[in-house]
């Protein structure tokens, strides 16, 4: 019988598929492979910390061959998992993209040099938004449902932790991404200085909860 994409639980072995997903929609929702020389910051930034820190809440869109081609992860409290990404996931990566010194002189010293500022995520203005998630799709299985489907799973796995609400943050020039998060009820929040980026929020009650596989 053929299966139909569906969104199902993260299993270690859709790790690659995750890095590659991020890769290709890094650059304002496109591909960043060009931009940085290890394909490998990206996804260490914005991806794999959550898939190893907090699986129970990395959902992926499975296009029906077992292939991940989405996902939605995050986690349920930011200062947390800031503390876990400092005492733990830094130390797995940092031989591979060690500290830059100095003032960073290209994007990619740039990216790295977040690695080692995880406190960046903890803003007082967020205090109300606990949880905060990342969520990408490749580019042929966007505009089709299924950004709305992995949102909903994530939302409802936050709403039965009793979590009250949620926030992201994006680059307020990919407008694309902002219509999508307007159309599922996330309201910006003021943020004191907040550089290229929009910070949004919105509550986790009201969300379809969909059914997600294993």
């Amino acid at each position: 019988m053929t299966q139909t994409a569906h969104v199902r639980s993260y299993r270690p072995d859709d790790r690659e598929a995750l890095a590659d997903i991020c890769v290709r929609t890094a650059d304002n929702g496109g591909d960043s492979s060009h931009l940085y020389p290890d394909p490998g910051l990206m996804p260490a930034l914005f991806a794999a910390p959550y898939a190893h820190l907090e699986p129970e809440l990395t959902f992926v869109l499975d296009d029906g061959t077992g292939r991940a081609v989405g996902y939605v992860l995050g986690t349920a409290d930011t200062r947390r998992f800031v503390d876990a990404f400092r005492a733990d996931w830094i130390g797995r990566v940092a031989e591979r993209f060690p500290e830059p010194t100095g003032s960073p002189g290209t994007l990619a010293e740039e990216m790295t040099a977040l690695l080692y500022r995880p406190e960046r995520m903890v803003l007082p203005e967020l205090d109300a938004y606990p949880a905060h998630l990342h969520i990408d799709l490749l580019p042929s299985w966007q505009r089709r449902g299924f950004g709305r489907k992995l949102m909903d799973a994530f939302l409802g796995a936050l709403r039965d932790e009793g979590v009250a609400a949620v926030h992201l943050s994006m680059l307020t020039a990919n407008t694309p991404a902002r219509a999508f998060y307007d159309r599922l009820g996330f309201h910006e929040i003021a943020v004191p200085d907040p550089g290229p980026l929009t910070y949004l929020g919105r509550s986790t009650q009201g969300c379809g909860g969909g059914e997600v596989g294993r």
